[in-house]
């Protein structure tokens, strides 16, 4: 199990974000627990030091181009992007360094999977350079895939079939669990169970870390098969729960 760092973008400055608050309607207030005075490439550069490879940087919205871009090239190859990703803008990214491609909504499209674009961005990009961002919503017992910047449930359950027929097409899952993404209040615990048992391949989860009683949850539920990510809980976002250092030392 390894800590992987991330860069959140909304209007083009790093922030840490109630997942559950975006909108697309301008009279919805989005709840931000933390909004950086540093540039994204000073984290991309962080975790350069610290050889954190494998990082996610989200493009939330509109606007975060350039800082998305400034971040991948002060670390090529080192940090995997998403955000509005698909096959006309694919090969830009990974030419201006991205490692990997974070993909949603292309691919979860009318709210379903569409296969064509699927098989199409992953094979112009490569299966060894695209990452499926299973982000998802509780309703009833199920989780569900949830698109455009987590407002839209889809049709696609997060279960074992869902996840062996993606990975024939790419080597990693992000998956967010969305209604505790920025609170803090600790970790979803059946979905990373369904996670750990049902996963071939890799998965990062992320979504209400708070403690080192969460991260050793992780660890134990996922067999020590599932990283992790931390946003508004660690230190160098603002929070006072958990220590950046201290998770480099330790699953770095």
């Amino acid at each position: 199990m390894k800590f992987r760092p991330c860069i959140d973008l909304h209007d083009g400055v790093v922030k840490q974000i109630v997942g559950s608050s975006l909108s697309d309607n301008p009279d919805k207030k989005i709840e931000t627990n933390f909004v950086s005075k540093k540039p994204s490439e000073w984290f991309a550069n962080l975790y350069k030091k610290d050889n954190l490879k494998g990082g996610h940087l989200i493009q939330l919205g509109k606007g975060n181009e350039d800082a998305a871009k400034r971040a991948l090239q002060e670390w090529p190859g080192g940090i995997q992007v998403g955000g509005g990703i698909n096959c006309d803008n694919a090969l830009y990214w990974l030419e201006n360094g991205a490692q990997a491609l974070i993909v949603t909504s292309y691919v979860f499209h009318d709210g379903v999977i569409d296969e064509q674009r699927l098989k199409k961005i992953s094979k112009l990009a490569g299966k060894n350079r695209l990452v499926l961002d299973l982000s998802c919503r509780k309703k009833g017992n199920d989780y569900y895939v949830v698109t455009n910047r987590w407002q839209n449930f889809t049709k696609e359950k997060v279960t074992r079939n869902l996840l062996d027929y993606l990975s024939k097409y790419c080597f990693e899952y992000l998956v967010h669990a969305v209604d505790l993404e920025g609170k803090c209040s600790g970790i979803e615990t059946e979905l990373i169970k369904i996670l750990a048992k049902s996963s071939n391949i890799p998965v990062t989860y992320a979504g209400g870390i708070s403690s080192k009683e969460d991260i050793e949850k992780i660890k134990i539920m996922g067999k020590g098969s599932i990283d992790f990510t931390v946003g508004s809980a660690l230190d160098i976002f603002g929070g006072t729960k958990l220590k950046y250092k201290e998770l480099v030392e330790k699953y770095g």
